[in-house]
């Protein structure tokens, strides 16, 4: 028998973990994933893997772009940040790039029911009931979205730029991931890393508003606290406008769900009543965000938002990642803005409690532009 080359090793080293995970989420009876579907994905991630190569041969690598070694160095640094100023146990996650052959990381399903704010969960093993179904093809994506809409289903496809398999997996940049710029990238690498640090099973609206907050918040501190920037820096500027913009939008979409809950828990109308009336409730929203939002704004636009199609699924999925960011910023406030401190009491106690969003304080909606003093 000759030698396994390192190479060789590597790859069989991965296949093995693909097929044990694809073999889990078989054996534990995911009776949401068709064995297709299951496949595609453990074929896609083998893909993924497979393509993967060290950070720091790409840095050294002159045939590789300047734009994307100069944003695979803030991924570096935003790794060792993570570790070092938020205690954040990285693992090996972010230390390989891949570069795929294509735009768009996955396609996002997600659905909801039309009279309720209540969205259709998928079962996987380890992260429990999910509120969306990822895609490799457009295709694939569409022919579910269909599907559930045939079934009655409020639905919606998004791209994905960006993915974390929890430690599970040496997760690697992609290539997708490096088409925004450097507050975005590092951005998304904390937020992705901070899956690593606490993750509650079931809770996917709590876990993806943790890491907007976690990634947010960590892109002030990396570029106004950094030697290389500082607190007069276009990217501190940047980063710390982006978090004012993320918390505006958050404390908009609590108003709105507000209404949409009256409306929906209204139990003198029916399921057609509700459903036609929703719609009195969207555009007088939609105004509201023209009117109320959009001027307060100093760096996004959340054009997705008011330009996409409205209904429950895609207020859901904002919702998703943007659930009560100012209570978020209210509770590293009471820490005395230490951010490890806050971080750590959260992972903590987030497990011990029947909803992880009852540790954080009552912040009122406003619908308007406050933003908490924590993030300045």
């Amino acid at each position: 028998m000759r030698p396994v080359a390192p190479r060789d090793a590597s790859r069989r080293r991965v296949l093995r973990a693909v097929l044990a995970v694809t073999l889990l989420i078989l054996a534990a009876g995911c009776w949401a994933c068709s064995p297709i579907y299951v496949v595609r994905a453990g074929i896609a991630e083998v893909g993924i893997l497979r393509a993967r190569q060290p950070i720091h041969r790409v840095l050294n690598d002159s045939a590789v772009d300047a734009d994307t070694r100069a944003k695979l160095a803030y991924v570096v640094e935003a790794r060792r940040f993570a570790a070092i100023e938020l205690g954040i146990d990285v693992g090996d996650a972010y230390t390989m790039y891949t570069e795929l052959d294509r735009d768009t990381l996955a396609l996002v399903v997600s659905a909801a029911h039309k009279d309720r704010l209540v969205p259709k969960t998928w079962w996987f093993p380890i992260v429990g009931h999910v509120p969306y179904k990822g895609h490799f093809s457009l295709r694939a994506a569409l022919a579910e979205q269909a599907d559930l809409e045939a079934d009655g289903y409020d639905a919606y496809v998004r791209p994905t730029a960006a993915f974390s398999t929890l430690g599970w997996f040496n997760d690697p940049v992609l290539s997708t991931t490096l088409q925004t710029d450097e507050v975005e990238v590092v951005t998304t690498v904390l937020h992705e890393l901070s899956h690593q640090h606490l993750f509650v099973p079931g809770h996917v609206g709590f876990n993806e508003s943790f890491a907007t907050f976690v990634g947010r918040v960590g892109a002030v501190r990396f570029f106004c606290t950094r030697a290389a920037s500082g607190p007069d820096s276009v990217k501190c500027a940047r980063a710390r406008a982006r978090w004012r913009d993320f918390q505006r939008f958050s404390r908009y979409l609590d108003t709105f769900v507000e209404e949409l809950d009256a409306l929906y828990t209204d139990p003198s109308l029916t399921f057609d009543e509700k459903v036609e009336r929703r719609e009195v409730v969207f555009v007088s929203a939609l105004d509201r965000f023209d009117r109320d939002v959009a001027p307060s704004l100093e760096a996004f636009t959340f054009a997705g938002f008011r330009n996409e199609p409205l209904n429950n699924a895609t207020l859901l999925s904002r919702i998703r990642y943007f659930d009560r960011l100012p209570a978020f910023d209210s509770f590293l406030h009471g820490h005395g803005g230490d951010l490890i401190a806050a971080l750590d009491d959260l992972a903590a106690r987030a497990r011990s409690v029947d909803d992880p969003f009852d540790l954080l304080p009552r912040v009122a909606p406003t619908g308007g532009g406050e933003v908490g003093e924590a993030s300045r």
